[in-house]
């Protein structure tokens, strides 16, 4: 069983660096998906698990802070946590950091759906109860250093908790 708040370690390589010397933008969204995929395998539902209930899990919205910038060679340890989870909708949170600087944050809104209709479909109870919901102001956040207020808005259906 994966922790609540998740960790994925990154080596950034020198696939991701843009132009400007530093990771492109791109890579910090394909990061949280990774980061987003491993930690729900890790809660039992797997691409595998969903495929075989014929389910997936679809991305509405992105939200990504850019703080400070990621070089080639660094060690990075992205934090993903689902914050809240509701109908066929879950808000899933993310936050980069090297060492000690807080390099990104970020949010998703994913969306439950039956592949094979392309429709929404309510979380099951089973699934439900497999994803722990983190609040944005759990203590756990600060102490990993990883807390931090979002200028973004998720849609009204996931203002709060549950």
């Amino acid at each position: 069983m994966c922790d609540a708040i998740y960790r994925y370690d990154i080596t950034v390589g020198s696939e991701s660096i843009d132009l400007l010397g530093h990771v492109n933008n791109r890579e910090y969204l394909r990061w949280m998906e990774e980061a987003a995929t491993a930690h729900a395998a890790g809660l039992g539902w797997s691409f595998e698990n969903l495929k075989a209930i014929r389910r997936a899990w679809v991305a509405r919205e992105h939200w990504i802070e850019y703080l400070m910038p990621a070089f080639e060679g660094e060690r990075l340890a992205l934090f993903t946590w689902v914050q809240n989870l509701r109908g066929a909708a879950s808000l899933r949170r993310y936050a980069l950091r090297r060492g000690d600087d807080l390099l990104m944050t970020g949010a998703t809104e994913w969306v439950f759906v039956d592949y094979e209709r392309r429709r929404p479909v309510l979380v099951t109870p089973e699934m439900r109860a497999s994803f722990p919901r983190v609040a944005e102001d759990d203590p756990r956040l600060e102490a990993l250093g990883i807390a931090r207020c979002v200028r973004w808005s998720p849609a009204p259906a996931h203002r709060g908790g549950a």
